[in-house]
């Protein structure tokens, strides 16, 4: 078994598998005021938050103090916590000049760092601890005055679902009066604003200023996703979680994990006492291996919220009666096609009921929920179903396709890709299950990155050609491969566009270039018609 790689970011700036391909870089948001706090107590909180990893030495002027934190130089402003972490090709420290020139008050480190000639004789104190970057979530949240402590946080982690699980619960929970922020992979909202999202779960300094801010603005609850990448590299430490809830596992990121158990391992950790409730679906059976003496089951016939007699109408909308605790019955529609949907609504009602909200009132928040790149419809007037959708690993392509076959009576066109620089063991695997699941399969570019695409679309071409009968074409450029799809179609089918779903750029080497799907998509129906 391969080993793991180095759970570390170059340059502070994150690991590359869960960038996603719209480059957003804006700065990100912080409070408007934040209480200087003096070096010594974020010293302190190091060592009580991780009291087995080591000790905390403190160079320089201890009485010194700091009004926010960041890992990234050029986001320094001035009074900052600089968190100088280790990188797999550079060390955090080798900014440092840049950190103190724009600044920084202190710096934390490892012992590497601190000896790396731009700390050497820095000004001003340098925090030096084992592991800077398991400590550097517990330092910004008390920077930031532990912003968890003052809203309900509710966390939604696992492979497949986050995404709508969490559009669902903002819904509900604003249904029930609640004022809501969301932390997301297609955006931050925080009341009526919307932020791009450059990591599902941003970095810790980042989340712990945007919670505040959240807080600071009125927000009482804040449903978030939880990556487990967020969790292997301490992103989410120092957060408190009023909910932790778990989707489910299936493979994807064996890139950045050694294995599936790693890959488990690292979501696990939301439920190691940092969610003061546990809500866990157990339709699979990694769900169930969580399942504790107090936590919360979803999904299965023995679960304490379970769905019964449901009924998927043709518009996509789904009706359902939910039997939850003390024996509540409650009929709910949701406007999302696929039973992985009726899951992911009951998750989120079981969430939102945690925090001891009604669980009618929630209900009907579910009206009007639309997730954007997730079975997202696209309409032109044409004559058949056109979609686009976020399904990027063999699970989702498989619970993709077979729902949109068990509620159409036309043909499946799917145009699918693989990413580059990402696990390649799947690719075969995502072309055979796209050739066995569609009558018509267009293999193209997803987001190459530094890969060469043709080799790419080589990997999946060689799963979907192993389906006997399959009708199968390569067509590289990705804006051509929709509209073969869309000239493809006839009333009655559904073309569905996989893979990127709600993203708006297109990784092509070190460029990331503009493309939507559903832009494309819709330029394509438009290009067409009449219909």
């Amino acid at each position: 078994m391969p080993a793991a790689p180095p759970r570390t970011v170059d340059d502070a700036a994150g690991p590359a598998p869960e960038r996603s391909a719209d480059g957003a870089d804006d700065a990100p948001l912080r409070p408007r005021h934040t209480a200087p706090v003096v070096i010594t107590a974020v010293a302190d909180r190091i060592r009580a938050a991780l009291p087995d990893a080591g000790p905390v030495t403190i160079t320089g002027d201890a009485a010194a103090r700091v009004t926010g934190a960041t890992l990234r130089a050029h986001e320094v402003r001035p009074g900052d916590l600089f968190a100088a972490l280790p990188g797999a090709r550079a060390h955090g420290a080798d900014f440092a000049a840049d950190a103190l020139a724009r600044g920084a008050a202190a710096v934390l480190t490892d012992a590497d760092g601190a000896g790396r000639a731009a700390l050497r004789g820095a000004g001003v104190p340098v925090l030096v601890h084992p592991e800077p970057r398991a400590a550097v979530g517990h330092a910004s949240a008390l920077v930031y005055g532990d912003p968890s402590t003052r809203l309900d946080v509710l966390g939604v982690t696992g492979t497949s679902g986050k995404t709508t699980t969490v559009y669902l619960l903002e819904a509900a929970l604003a249904a029930a009066g609640a004022s809501t922020g969301l932390i997301g992979t297609v955006e931050t909202r925080l009341g009526g604003r919307r932020l791009p999202s450059a990591f599902t779960t941003p970095e810790a300094p980042d989340l712990q200023a945007l919670l505040a801010r959240m807080a600071d603005d009125g927000a009482t609850h804040v449903a978030m996703e939880v990556s487990s990448h967020a969790l292997a590299l301490g992103r989410v430490a120092g957060t408190r979680f009023a909910v932790g809830a778990f989707t489910n596992l299936s493979a994807e990121h064996l890139d950045f994990h050694a294995d599936m158990e790693d890959y488990f391992a690292a979501k696990a950790k939301l439920f190691d006492g940092r969610s003061a409730v546990e809500v866990v679906c157990t339709e699979t059976s990694w769900g169930r291996r969580l399942v504790g003496e107090r936590t919360v089951t979803v999904g299965t016939p023995d679960a304490d919220w379970r769905a019964e007699d449901v009924v998927a109408l043709p518009d996509g909308t789904q009706r359902f009666t939910v039997h939850g605790p003390d024996g509540l019955v409650l009929p709910v529609s949701v406007r999302l096609p696929g039973a992985f949907n009726v899951t992911n609504a009951l998750l989120a009602l079981a969430c939102g009921a945690a925090t001891g909200h009604d669980p009618a009132v929630l209900a009907r928040g579910f009206a009007e929920v639309r997730v954007p790149g997730r079975m997202q419809r696209v309409e032109a007037g044409q004559p058949f179903l056109a979609v686009v959708d976020y399904a990027h690993k063999p699970a989702a392509i498989a619970a993709l396709l077979e729902t949109l076959r068990g509620q159409s009576e036309g043909r499946i066109l799917t145009v699918l890709g693989c990413g580059g620089d990402r696990d390649r063991a799947k690719r075969p695997v995502m072309g055979r299950l796209g050739a066995q699941l569609s009558d018509h399969l267009w293999v193209t570019d997803d987001n190459p990155r530094t890969e060469d695409p043709a080799a790419i679309r080589a990997a999946v071409l060689e799963g979907a050609r192993e389906v006997e009968g399959a009708t199968v074409d390569e067509i590289g450029d990705r804006r051509a491969a929709i509209g073969a799809a869309v000239a493809e179609a006839r009333p009655g089918d559904v073309v569905v566009v996989a893979g990127k779903g709600h993203e708006t750029g297109q990784q092509v080497g070190t460029e990331t270039l503009p493309f939507s799907d559903v832009e494309e998509l819709e330029r394509a129906l438009r290009a067409g018609g009449p219909w």
